[in-house]
């Protein structure tokens, strides 16, 4: 029988919305009396809007949106209802973008999904997300304090490290992105280390079927969650693995691109999130990814809204090895060497590991002396290829994903 996180999981439709009329209008009350926000929702009457439907009346808020708001008024934009000295954490994301962190139970909303996936209690965590300025690792942590477990805070790369602490420790479950999970169990394996992890908290890419599979056959169950630096947990994969339910603690909506009109249900649209973080309310905020809404409620017998996943960006950025790539990099990339005149970045898979392949024109280039302007341009290394001049596809693509998400 299914223990759920707490009974909001569980709500009637008819509970769930009132629980919204009654929330809705407080948060769209605190942002209004927000500097970042003064003029955006000037015209809005917070208490009309109280239902999904009412959202639709207001503007969208984009990330390039904080981009600028933040410059006006550091860090935070002016649509945080707290001071920056205030916070637990101040995290930086590419842009650079700041973002606040709270140390309240479950800030980010992330135990909701540790639960679904059976941690809890008695477990220890080797939580390999990153906690160099990014908060994912801090997500990640808050967490798994919400729901009593331990934590390793292992973070990213020193992999026989990382296998060597997983079985000393007796690690019994891991946070980190799909495909890292996997270099541990390999390195494990490769130094004749006995493992002892049987559940998987993966986020910040896909998690594809083939790789599932292969977790599954080592006995280890893994579920993904949809969660963003700004945002915290959007939605989560029960063990029923229907799509991913909708956190009890934001509303989503699916839109046409570019517009913040609703489409059908079961249309293909943007992620649009409004938060219901009273320290941060991001109101109708584009997280710039595509899903699509799925009809009824999850086998599992939590009752809130359900969306298919991840499918894909709205513009061309990209996620790859857990981290975005936006066609800004790459226009930066270009701007640093006068003899690129183009160049593509391609995201690709070999075995279940992500490949980023940068493709260059440029006449009598060496790839080597181009590779510290691609990591310090898109945050990671990669393959880097010279090709001629106008040999790239004029289709207006810098960034190509190649991957099968079937």
């Amino acid at each position: 029988m299914t223990q759920f996180y707490d009974d909001l999981e569980t709500r009637s439709p008819e509970d769930r919305e009132k629980a919204i009329a009654d929330a809705l209008p407080k948060q769209i009350a605190r942002a209004k009396g927000l500097p970042g926000y003064e003029m955006s929702l000037a015209h809005v009457d917070a208490a009309t809007v109280r239902s999904v439907g009412d959202l639709a009346a207001l503007p969208v808020l984009r990330k390039a949106d904080l981009g600028r708001a933040q410059t006006a008024e550091s860090p935070f934009g002016g649509l945080t209802t707290r001071n920056a000295a205030d916070f637990t954490h101040i995290f930086q994301s590419p842009g650079p973008i700041y973002e606040p962190g709270g140390g309240s139970r479950d800030w980010w909303r992330m135990g909701r999904f540790l639960h679904a996936c059976g941690i809890g209690r008695g477990n220890i965590v080797q939580n390999c997300f990153g906690y160099h300025l990014t908060p994912a690792g801090m997500i990640f942590e808050n967490g798994a304090r919400a729901v009593g477990a331990a934590v390793v805070p292992a973070g990213t790369g020193q992999s026989e490290l990382q296998a060597r602490a997983a079985a000393d420790i007796g690690v019994t479950a891991y946070a980190g992105t799909p495909d890292y999970l996997k270099v541990i169990l390999d390195k494990a394996d490769e130094m004749g280390l006995s493992l002892s992890i049987s559940k998987a908290a993966v986020g910040g890419g896909a998690l594809f079927p083939s790789l599932r599979s292969e977790y599954a056959d080592r006995g280890i169950a893994c579920l993904q969650c949809y969660a963003t630096a700004d945002l915290g947990n959007i939605a989560y994969e029960s063990d029923a693995q229907e799509g991913l339910v909708v956190d009890e603690g934001v509303i989503v909506e699916i839109v046409t691109p570019g517009t913040g009109e609703p489409v059908a249900p079961g249309e293909v649209g943007e992620v649009v999130v409004t938060t219901l973080n009273p320290d941060y309310p991001l109101i109708r905020f584009a997280t710039g990814d595509l899903s699509a809404s799925m009809e009824g409620t999850s086998p599992c017998g939590r009752t809130n809204l359900r969306i298919k996943g991840w499918m894909g960006r709205a513009d061309q950025t990209t996620k790859i090895k857990g981290m975005f790539v936006r066609p800004e990099q790459v226009a930066a990339l270009v701007s640093r060497h006068a003899e690129i005149s183009r160049a593509r970045v391609i995201a690709s898979r070999e075995g279940e590991m992500d490949v980023m392949t940068v493709k260059i024109e440029a006449e009598d280039g060496n790839a080597d002396a181009f590779a510290g302007s691609v990591a310090e341009a898109l945050k990671m290394k990669g393959r880097i290829e010279i090709v001629a001049k106008g040999s790239l596809p004029n289709d207006g693509k810098v960034i190509e994903d190649q991957r099968s998400y079937d």
